[in-house]
């Protein structure tokens, strides 16, 4: 299926498009990329090089992919980080143009905001944009904690709050909701959890609590990708669950065991594919 992706570029690292495009394309996707942000590096790093993209200059890559007919062939927009609160409507514009071509087409919308340790990294009037905007427009929502609490004002403790808080921002318009980064409800040390809710029905999957180097970034950028990429192909979203949680693990574990500074996305390519009965989903009541 095609893709659009609207969130950060990096030149060295891998966040944003790099942790993304190419989980994407071993699924078997095509992805066309639209930078919200062009960096040396990312933010992990403290100093960088570059400048955030305008919205004016989005736009126009956007309506270049319109004129050539891209967006008439397109099945998904992924967005992340923005860099400005203007890029979110050229986001909203962008699902506007491709459901003008495809009604059916789906728009997951990951609200990079910030997370528990690093609390909010985005301009302080992104997170109300999201939550007034985007949130209501979008299909596929992919917060983590942090980022659910923004968009809620509500306190997430542990699984039973993440579960309360996203039924509530169901009500505003997405269809599903992943939530990541939840505290495991058996060994919150040593699990750490996902939590895929529709209206009808949620799933649960666990995972071992890995501890990266402080400079890995981009696993809420992978998972984004890799959730919308099995969902799209998937029958159910605890299968697509499954499949994503195995290949975040896969991941994550050679990243951890060689102790790389980025995740090790390339070579821990098959692991992207996902292996289903290696972490199965819990169809909750």
């Amino acid at each position: 299926m095609n893709i659009l992706s609207i969130q950060s570029h990096v030149a060295y690292g891998h966040v944003g498009h790099a942790a993304s495009t190419f989980p994407l394309q071993r699924l078997g996707h095509e992805v066309w990329q639209v930078p919200t942000v062009v960096f040396s590096n990312h933010l992990g790093y403290g100093a960088k090089r570059g400048r955030v993209v305008t919205a004016a200059e989005a736009e126009v890559l956007v309506d270049g992919l319109d004129e050539v007919g891209a967006l008439a062939a397109c099945d998904a927009v992924l967005s992340g980080y923005l860099g400005d609160k203007a890029l979110g409507a050229t986001v909203l514009r962008a699902v506007e143009k491709v459901r003008e071509h495809r009604p059916g087409a789906i728009f997951c919308c990951d609200p990079v905001m910030g997370d528990v340790d690093e609390g909010l990294y985005v301009n302080a009037d992104i997170p109300d944009y999201v939550r007034r905007e985007m949130v209501p427009a979008a299909d596929l929502l992919t917060p983590n904690i942090f980022e659910l609490a923004q968009l809620t004002g509500q306190r997430i403790g542990d699984m039973s709050d993440a579960a309360a808080a996203a039924r509530g921002l169901l009500e505003l318009g997405p269809k599903l909701i992943l939530v990541t980064s939840v505290p495991g409800e058996d060994e919150p040390e040593r699990q750490i959890s996902m939590l895929a809710i529709t209206a009808t029905e949620a799933w649960l999957v666990s995972t071992p609590h890995m501890m990266l180097a402080p400079t890995v970034k981009g696993t809420g950028d992978m998972v984004a990708a890799l959730f919308l990429g099995h969902y799209l192909g998937a029958a159910t979203a605890g299968q697509a669950l499954s499949k994503t949680a195995a290949a975040v693990h896969g991941v994550l574990a050679e990243t951890v065991r060689t102790g790389a500074r980025e995740l090790l996305i390339v070579e821990a390519q098959e692991k992207l594919l996902g292996d289903q009965t290696l972490f199965p989903a819990t169809q909750l009541r």
